[in-house]
């Protein structure tokens, strides 16, 4: 009896796609854009309630946000990359995720309503719509 291989060409050529993608993705993510400089724009309850160029940020500081009910973050800007230190949130994910130096993943603490997102200077705050906005 004849098995039946029409079904390999396909499966192959589907492979071979999605082997490719992955690799592309893969060099995307790992690509070093540290030649941009970048904007912190930080906001609270969705509304901007500070920017940093990062690139002009000579010494390290710290400064707090508080928000409703006493909630407290605690952020940390350096020349290139911001953090946020210390939250009095119960799970602590926005302080494990370290300083960010690019635009790939904002700093987003939840119970406290505070999101910390990444710009290239050349874009201004609000300037292009965002997926919220259709």
């Amino acid at each position: 009896m004849k098995e039946n291989t029409s079904w390999r060409k396909p499966a192959a050529v589907i492979t071979a796609f999605l082997l490719l993608l992955s690799a592309a993705s893969l060099l995307y993510l790992l690509s070093d854009k540290s030649g941009a400089d970048y904007a912190a724009d930080i906001f609270q309850d969705g509304i901007l309630i500070k920017s940093i160029y990062l690139s002009d940020v000579s010494e390290t500081y710290t400064f707090t946000v508080q928000g409703e009910n006493g909630c407290v973050n605690e952020i940390e800007a350096r020349t290139g990359s911001i953090a946020i230190i210390s939250a009095d949130c119960p799970d602590l994910i926005c302080v494990h995720q370290g300083f960010i130096s690019d635009a790939k993943l904002p700093i987003t603490c939840l119970p406290n309503r505070l999101v910390i997102r990444l710009r290239p200077v050349s874009d201004s705050p609000g300037a292009a719509p965002d997926a919220v906005a259709y």
